[in-house]
C-alpha cells in the first residue's frame, strides 16, 4: 500500500516505514504528525484518486530528526566586467518515518 502526500508545495511517494526529509514543521523530536492532504491512495487492489484529495485518509509519521541540507553554491558571474557575486544557502528539513495510511 503507498499514498502521494502534498507538504510544503511538493509531492512525495511514500509508504509504510519509508524516511523522507520534507520542509521544516515546528515539532519535536518523536512527535507525530498527519498529513491529510492524500491526493491519491493504493491499495490492494483499488487506486482511489482525489479531486483534488481523497476524503477520509490521511497519512501519519514520527519525527526522527531536525537538520539542514548540504549547502548550494550560487555564483554569478559576468565575464569582462569586473563583476562576481557568490552566495550559499542551506535549506532547513524535517526528517519524517511514516507509520500507517488510512484510506
Amino acid at each position: 500500500m503507498y499514498a502521494v502526500i502534498q507538504t510544503g508545495g511538493k509531492q512525495y511517494r511514500v509508504e509504510e516505514g519509508t524516511t523522507l526529509k520534507i520542509e521544516k514543521l515546528e515539532l519535536g523530536m518523536g512527535d507525530s504528525v498527519e498529513f491529510d492532504n492524500v491526493l491519491m491512495v493504493q491499495s490492494d487492489d483499488a487506486v482511489k484518486i482525489g479531486q483534488p484529495y481523497v476524503d477520509g485518509s490521511k497519512v501519519t509519521a514520527t519525527v526522527t530528526a531536525q537538520g539542514r541540507h548540504k549547502k548550494v553554491k550560487i555564483i554569478k558571474f559576468k565575464r569582462r566586467k569586473h563583476h562576481m557575486k557568490q552566495m550559499g544557502h542551506r535549506q532547513y528539513y524535517t526528517e519524517v518515518q511514516i507509520t500507517g495510511i488510512s484510506a
